[in-house]
């Protein structure tokens, strides 16, 4: 009964089953290539590749990071200065209230970097939960300035939403370059 069952297996592995000698099949393969399936502990050529792997290096630095984010601070600037120049025609208030949008929404971002990369390296959790805490400090920052600014101070909508959405533009153009 055990003979029937592995029959159709080893008729699989050696093509020549019913013949008492082992014919090409599976096994003479192994046989020839054995020094290819031969890790035995990683020894050999193969042991550099997983051995020896350097503790310092890593997919991306936190000083990479922050050279990006410094990088698109600066795009955010320069975005709202562009965009109150493009606004002053209108007089000095269209000139401000795009000063103030795109402002808030680069100091924001300065803060949101500073709380996200400001703890060095860290574990995964604590690296995303620093990611989420800047990124909400961020808006909520840049909702308040907007609310004191349309509020208080009784500045022109469109220039302030302007600069905002100028600044926010220009961190996503800043981010998609590769440079």
């Amino acid at each position: 009964m055990q003979g029937n069952s592995a029959a159709p297996v080893r008729r699989l592995l050696v093509p020549d089953a019913g013949r008492r000698t082992p014919g090409p099949g599976v096994f003479a393969v192994a046989a020839e290539k054995f020094r290819l399936l031969y890790f035995c502990g990683f020894a050999g050529r193969f042991s550099a590749h997983f051995v020896h792997f350097p503790s310092h290096r890593v997919s991306n630095s936190v000083v990479a990071g922050r050279r990006l984010a410094q990088r698109a601070i600066a795009w955010q600037a320069v975005a709202t200065v562009l965009v109150a120049l493009a606004f002053l025609a209108k007089g000095l208030p269209w000139l401000l209230a795009a000063l103030v949008g795109g402002g808030a929404v680069t100091l924001a971002a300065w803060v949101a970097t500073a709380v996200a990369l400001g703890g060095g390296v860290s574990p995964a959790g604590v690296a995303f939960a620093r990611l989420l805490v800047g990124m909400a400090l961020k808006w909520l920052l840049v909702l308040i300035a907007v609310v004191i600014a349309l509020a208080v101070f009784r500045l022109p909508g469109v220039p302030l939403m302007a600069g905002v959405v100028a600044a926010t533009l220009a961190l996503v153009l800043a981010n998609s370059i590769k440079r």
